[in-house]
């Protein structure tokens, strides 16, 4: 019996099953089935003609949604079934992620019935957009649940995509689950199983086919909707927690359809009146309205004050139209402003003593600028530093620091008139290049994954980059600085432009043999790590395909099967800003530390005594102290083919490969992160990957930038077995 049988139902819409069953046909899983319920002859020969082992139920055309998933489900055998709409897809190890969760389920005793996942949505205009499911799928973590225990989980989108149902579960209620609404059978699966648990991964894409390619829907179809709801609160009437979510719902969808303008008078008026009766009919006990105006729209809708709302609607619409209007003419003034004060500063001769420095998109004092920076302060000390940070985080700044904020008269003026402009990401496309001024680029970490115009092929990735502008800024560069041979030559292929490459190392890996071990040691201590224990540093990266960050780890669990002794350091990436509110609810002292505002990360890297990370460039920078990496790689096909990779990390690693939460766990408790083969492994990655960094790149930099000395005068890069890294956190107490 499989594991899995994914059940493929529908029509060829628009060619996409072609596109799925090339996909499942990439990369098929031994321990599933996939049954093609094909709706009309175009998508029978399709199915016909893909691998011999797909199961083909042919259907007439016109057979429904519904009465095509039971006909392919009929023909089942695996323990779990899961349904995908022929036009939607399945991301390259999605079947692996679900089976593997499913048979964890199988095995812990009490049974599951539904599990849940995350998903990306690709449109006529966009490709693999982040849902925003991920908060709530990490808030349940890896437990299973009743679904009073875990309410806010009919807020994910109801998709059948989206949830993988135990076959048995689906054989009892297959009667209440038969419906072409599909967003009805998506929550009557949850309201109707007895535990459901969680996968905190994209696991599906839903394709949106461009209105105006399908058959008009009706305006009185809309009121199908209210029917939905009606039902669906019907079946939660005893249930008061999935009542109160589902009511909350239910009013925010009834007002968004009742929005649209494409609904006439008489259908609008009918919608409204069955609209407001359901709001009261269904009303909880005891229910708050929202504040401010969606207050107001509730209040109004259950009154059933038709005109009332429809000259609310225009009122706020003319509002609206008068601010957009204040806005834009205000953005008009200040643009003519800026450019008249821009273009008499670039008028005035450059500041040969005057030097630029941003990181991160202004966030603050930084990475390699940062180092760079300190490294001038020592050698050429007469060159002014001036930082650019937003705002917000100026507050954040060391004591004394010279800053400009963006868009400010001062700020264009310094911009104009610096010598030295030196950033770890782009300048805004407005700073003009002079002449007598160099600019000085010097990356944010060493790629693994695509860059630049290599993101051409992974739009996901691009999000709509301009690339016309990405070469025009390139071309404002004058150096580019590498760490090793490979970026290199990854930035003179994504970045092509005829700036110098400067192989000097990164300035901000050369604190990994320069610190000393009292430097490990108050880094330690600054964090609270007790001498002795085993601090383990969590970095993952952004993913593209993600809104936000969830931790794709249970933490308190990894925590406690690591043992008293282990501290998990845990730090979201800089995307997410402030935003790590998933980390909010764990032990802020202890064994799990939340260090996501914590800087300098290179401080992180020193106080601890190993790194777990995916696909974040941080795996580069702490090679470099020679402490053991284990890469947690539970989604690695969904990311290689969603970002794009330049390396096969699975092959080239710096140390251990996990990919699941168990054999992470398994390899700390068996001793395995820290044993020969990791050893092996992180000699060879640290050979290609720490190259030039030797604990003097910030000096090369500054003596060939800002002080002009030829390449030959420069301190040659030591050979790696000639450099020594920083003391272990052992090293350094014993």
């Amino acid at each position: 019996m499989p594991q899995l049988s994914v059940i493929v139902y529908g029509p060829n819409t628009q060619g996409h099953l072609t596109e799925l069953l090339d996909s499942l046909e990439a990369h098929p899983l031994p321990d599933a089935e996939v049954i093609v319920a094909a709706v009309g002859d175009w998508a029978r020969e399709t199915a016909e003609g893909h691998a011999p082992e797909t199961i083909v139920v042919p259907l007439p055309d016109g057979t429904g949604d519904a009465a095509a998933r039971a006909a392919g489900a009929a023909r089942a055998s695996g323990r779990w079934l899961h349904f995908v709409r022929a036009e939607d897809g399945l991301p390259a190890g999605a079947l692996r992620l679900i089976a593997e969760r499913t048979a964890e389920l199988d095995g812990a005793g009490t049974p599951v019935d539904v599990l849940l996942s995350d998903h990306v949505t690709t449109t006529w205009q966009t490709a693999a957009s982040p849902s925003r499911d991920g908060r709530f799928l990490a808030a349940v973590g890896r437990e299973s649940l009743t679904l009073d225990q875990a309410a806010d989980l009919l807020r994910l989108t109801p998709l059948l995509g989206n949830r993988a149902l135990r076959a048995d579960f689906w054989r009892a209620h297959e009667e209440r689950l038969t419906t072409d609404d599909e967003p009805h059978a998506a929550y009557a699966a949850l309201l109707h199983a007895g535990r459901v648990a969680c996968l905190n991964q994209v696991a599906y894409q839903k394709r949106v086919l461009r209105p105006e390619s399908l058959p008009p829907l009706a305006p009185e179809e809309r009121l199908a909707l209210i029917d939905r709801y009606e039902s669906l609160l019907s079946l939660a009437r005893d249930r008061r927690a999935a009542r109160r979510v589902l009511y909350v719902l239910m009013v925010r969808d009834l007002l968004r359809t009742f929005a649209r303008e494409d609904l006439p008078d008489p259908v609008a008026r009918e919608f409204f009146r069955r609209a407001s009766l359901a709001a009261v009919r269904w009303r909880p006990e005891g229910h708050q309205r929202p504040a401010g105006l969606e207050g107001v729209r509730h209040a109004l809708l259950e009154e059933g004050a038709y005109t009332k709302y429809r000259a609310f609607q225009a009122a706020n619409r003319a509002r609206r139209a008068a601010r957009k209007a204040v806005r834009s003419r205000r953005r008009q003034v200040s643009t003519r402003v800026r450019d008249h004060q821009y273009r008499r500063a670039l008028s005035r001769p450059v500041d040969p003593d005057l030097a630029v420095f941003a990181a991160y998109w202004d966030r603050g004092v930084a990475c390699n600028p940062a180092a760079i920076a300190a490294k001038l302060g020592e050698l050429a000390p007469h060159i002014r530093q001036v930082w650019v940070v937003n705002k917000e985080n100026t507050a954040l700044l060391p004591p004394g620091t010279d800053h400009v904020v963006p868009g400010t008269r001062r700020y264009w003026e310094t911009l104009a008139t610096a010598t030295y402009l030196t950033n770890n990401v782009n300048f805004p496309n407005a700073v003009v290049k002079r002449p007598d001024a160099i600019h000085l680029q010097t990356h944010h970490g060493t790629p693994l994954k695509r860059m630049g115009l290599d993101q051409m092929d992974h739009p996901a990735a691009a999000k709509g980059l301009d690339f016309a502008a990405l070469l025009a800024r390139i071309d404002k560069w004058d150096y580019s600085v590498s760490a090793n041979s490979h970026s290199t030559r990854m930035w003179e292929r994504a970045y092509p432009a005829r700036y110098t490459s400067l192989d000097y190392g990164y300035p901000r890996n050369d604190v990994f043999y320069t610190a000393t071990a009292a430097d490990v040691r108050a880094a330690r201590e600054r964090l609270g790590i007790a001498p002795g224990r085993t601090a383990v540093l969590y970095a993952p990266t952004h993913r593209d395909y993600e809104a936000g960050f969830t931790p794709r780890l249970d933490l308190a669990a990894l925590a406690d099967r690591l043992g008293e002794n282990t501290v998990l350091l845990v730090r979201a990436h800089y995307f997410y800003g402030g935003a790590a509110s998933p980390l909010s609810g764990l032990r802020r002292s202890g064994r799990i530390i939340d260090v996501s505002s914590y800087d300098p990360v290179e401080e992180l890297c020193l106080a601890a005594d190993a790194l777990v990370t995916d696909y974040s460039s941080i795996m580069f920078d702490y090679a470099n102290l020679d402490r053991p990496i284990v890469v947690y790689a539970d989604d690695w096909e969904t990311y290689r083919t969603t970002r794009g990779v330049y390396f096969d990390l699975m092959a080239d690693h710096p140390g251990q490969v996990a990919r699941t939460q168990e054999e992470l766990a398994e390899v700390f408790v068996s001793g395995a992160w820290r044993d020969d083969n990791a050893a092996k492994a992180r000699a060879t990655f640290r050979r290609r990957f720490c190259e030039y960094d030797d604990g003097r790149a910030a000096e090369r930099v500054v003596r060939r930038v800002f002080l002009g000395e030829p390449e030959e005068t420069l301190p040659p890069v030591l050979p790696l077995e000639e450099r020594t890294p920083a003391p272990t956190p052992e090293e350094a107490t014993a």
